[in-house]
């Protein structure tokens, strides 16, 4: 594996930043100068996040409780501090390290600095950040619409975390959404919540769904011989209607909760929805948005990776 790595994307204003399994793509909005400093403290922060995580993975890969571990590294301690309150339902820190490590790269570009905005991007789990009166937009995956159907996130929502999850993306699910996308006031609750949701997306025991051990496919996965969701067949609306139900129970209870603040989930060409934000309908897309219209080009981060 080689080390960190830090080159700017050929637009010249988004920097991408890779180590081994972690590829963020980082953009700050404000004076120039600001910008060239937290660009600069977003690279120095990163080459510490893979070699802290690597040397406490063993312990975030066990299951959480009620109360959290001590955790040397500060993105472990997010990551712990995430899925504490999620705990009554098997969750490891892992759920949330996606989101952590855009949370940790984005309060080192923030230490000290004046921007309008900023993100960083992990995968499609997503941290921001939005000055008052800031708006930042990003696709919804898994409409089916490609980049047609839109959220935006405006100051004062009180949100600083989107995350994706489901079957498709890149890490490992227990349940058959096609893709849960969650907003909270973390990436790493964001991440955590969306994973958990997504799980819940099922029909447990369908003869169209496969399913094999998570320790088949990824040894060492923090899932075990829990089984995870490998191909889903042909679903009648009713199915699909069943298995989104039940994600949504849980995505309702985590709102009421104050766990997250929206939630949006699809399955096979149908959506449910619900959280604190206004949702509209877009000429664009079949599906709902999270808040207004954003006019021009949208300038947000694109989303839609796994949690």
């Amino acid at each position: 594996m080689t080390g960190p790595q830090a080159t700017w994307l050929p637009d010249g204003r988004r920097l991408h930043l890779n180590h081994g399994p972690i590829d963020l793509i980082v953009e700050a909005f404000g004076p120039p100068d600001e910008m060239r400093a937290a660009y600069a403290q977003a690279v120095a922060h990163f080459r510490t996040v893979l070699p802290e995580l690597v040397g406490e993975l063993a312990e975030l890969r066990k299951p959480a409780g009620p109360e959290p571990r001590a955790f040397a590294g500060p993105v472990a301690r997010r990551m712990e501090a995430a899925v504490a309150p999620l705990s009554t339902r098997f969750i490891t820190p892992m759920a949330a390290v996606a989101g952590a490590v855009a949370e940790e790269i984005l309060a080192a570009m923030l230490a000290g600095r004046r921007l309008r905005k900023a993100y960083v991007n992990n995968g499609g789990d997503i941290a921001l950040h939005l000055a008052p009166g800031e708006t930042i937009s990003a696709a919804v995956a898994g409409t089916g619409h490609g980049f047609a159907d839109r959220l935006a996130v405006r100051a004062g929502d009180g949100v600083g975390g989107i995350a994706t999850s489901g079957w498709r993306g890149r890490s490992l699910s227990l349940g058959i959404a096609d893709a849960v996308t969650v907003l909270a006031a973390t990436a790493a609750q964001a991440d955590a919540a969306a994973t958990l949701i997504a799980n819940a997306v099922d029909l447990p025991g369908h003869p169209g769904i496969t399913r094999v051990p998570a320790c088949e496919l990824a040894p060492e996965s923090d899932l075990g011989e829990r089984p995870v969701t490998r191909a889903v067949g042909p679903l009648s609306s009713a199915a699909v209607g069943q298995a989104l139900g039940a994600g949504f129970l849980l995505a309702e209870e985590f709102c009421r909760e104050g766990l997250i603040v929206a939630a949006a989930l699809f399955l096979a060409g149908q959506a449910r929805v619900c959280g604190q934000l206004a949702f509209d309908r877009s000429e664009a897309g079949a599906f709902p948005r999270f808040g207004a219209p954003v006019e021009g080009q949208p300038r947000g981060a694109g989303f839609g990776g796994e949690a």
